[in-house]
């Protein structure tokens, strides 16, 4: 049980005692802090925040309170109730609100949730703001509102539907394209809000959908995170429905992976690599993606004539490179999707839309499609942090060993190899190392992965 304070929000473990997990007091300290930091930050009188969250077992209590907690400060809301966090970033400037918070803590198991704080783009904040934030949340310098000035609620449970019709509208996607096609598509919604959103949409586009585990319960049916070894049911009914591939996504809706037709995963490294080709071959222009993502997307990126940068990793690192190099699209090498025509947060609907759009104008399968890409393969292991653990020293540690190689330490390590790379960095969210390695073959990964796991372990003492 941990609760994990970071630039991008807070999240923790339900239950247990406050300040030691997310409990509904640390909930309420840190919704608090964020509408203090709003009304400073916004220099208005009258402040309006758009809230949404996931399926998770915990959402609707710490719902309940966050909303109660800006209400008390005076702060309007507008609640959508069971939503996505792109349909939440969308939604913030569409009501023109000062900000937005989304419940939710992503691919974590079902214990978890947490807070995601934006601003009126309805982007993610800078680390300046959200330490900001900390700051105000430690010193506890709350000042509610008198009776008379307490916030108002409105509630809007519209904002999927619009949010699809946002995702039609794109001048790259057509709708009679996508029908035309006639795909069949499996779904597995890990039983949260895209169990809602992408079975919509896919109707929308008239495709027939069979639906896995789309009722948003919150009761996770695997580990929420969509890799390989949680998607074995997804695999197996791709090839019983002889469907045309599988859609999967994360509690939250940002992460978007593919089963292709002969139940073999896509590889969510891939899900950027192929939205990102349909989009290049459409409109020329530069590609983000960050550190830990596959070398594929800078291949395809350079097919099409454009030029490549990688950012640290974190969703706000990626949008501020993309802005920088005027990226027509970019996002994570772990499903996440950013186009900007549509908005500058990582959103599996318009990734579906885009994904679709490619299969309909080149047809074949989806198997085929992966076969016709730069083949990576990637290691993504993790050392699980113990007390007292130097992580910063083991990092210098690690560049200096590899000093006479290609190095960048914007965001830990990241050594570049001829033929492979690894990167080493503390998790945001986890209290892990991650070591993301890859390689022209699986095993060539997992070995450079495992060598590097022991000289940090020989390093560390463990």
């Amino acid at each position: 049980m941990t609760l994990i304070k970071s630039i991008s929000g807070i999240r923790g473990t339900i239950g247990g005692k406050p300040g030691d997990n997310l409990t509904p007091i640390d909930a309420v300290k840190f919704a608090a802090a964020y509408g203090i930091w709003l009304k400073e930050y916004s220099k208005k009188d009258k402040l309006k925040v758009v809230i949404g969250r996931d399926a998770r077992i915990s959402g609707e209590m710490i719902q309940n309170i966050v909303v109660s907690t800006l209400i008390g400060l005076g702060i309007d809301v507008i609640d959508l109730d069971l939503s996505t966090t792109p349909t939440v970033e969308i939604a913030v400037p569409l009501e023109e609100a000062d900000g937005g918070i989304i419940l939710t803590a992503s691919h974590n198991p079902k214990q978890w949730n947490a807070l995601k704080l934006l601003n009126e783009k309805g982007e993610f904040l800078d680390a300046a703001q959200g330490a900001k934030i900390l700051d105000i949340a430690e010193k506890e310098d709350f000042n509610f509102s008198e009776v008379d000035d307490l916030g108002e609620i409105t509630r809007n449970d519209s904002y999927i539907d619009i949010h699809i019709d946002e995702v039609l509208e794109l001048d790259l996607i057509d709708a009679d394209t996508i029908r035309a096609a006639k795909f069949k598509v499996v779904v597995d919604g890990v039983n949260s809000t895209g169990g809602i959103a992408i079975p919509k949409l896919l109707k929308e586009l008239g495709v027939e959908v069979v639906e896995l585990y789309c009722d948003p319960t919150g009761h996770f049916p695997h580990n929420p995170e969509p890799l390989k070894e949680h998607l074995g049911d997804i695999c197996a009914l791709v090839l019983e429905e002889k469907a045309d591939f599988g859609i999967v996504v994360d509690p939250d809706v940002d992460r978007l992976a593919f089963i292709s037709n002969d139940g073999e995963m896509f590889g969510e490294e891939y899900t950027l690599v192929a939205c990102a080709d349909y989009v290049l071959g459409k409109t020329k222009g530069n590609t983000v993606s960050n550190l830990s993502s596959s070398r594929a997307l800078r291949d395809i990126t350079q097919k099409h004539g454009g030029t490549y940068e990688a950012a640290a990793v974190g969703e706000v690192n990626v949008v501020t490179k993309m802005k920088a190099n005027n990226a027509v699209i970019g996002g994570e090498g772990n499903g996440g999707i950013i186009y900007p025509e549509s908005h500058y947060g990582r959103d599996s609907l318009v990734g579906t839309a885009l994904f679709l759009m490619l299969m309909a104008e080149k047809g074949g399968t989806v198997a085929e499609l992966r076969a016709s890409y730069p083949s990576y393969f990637m290691s993504k292991k993790k050392i699980e942090l113990t007390p007292g653990l130097d992580v910063d020293a083991i990092l210098v540690a690690m560049a200096d060993t590899y000093k006479n190689e290609e190095i960048s330490t914007i965001d830990g390590v990241k050594i570049d190899f001829a033929e492979n790379w690894v990167h080493l960095r503390k998790s945001n969210t986890e209290p892990i190392i991650r070591i993301y390695t890859e390689a022209k073959s699986q095993s060539e990964a997992d070995a450079l992965a495992d060598k590097i796991i022991g000289e940090i372990k020989k390093i560390a003492g463990l």
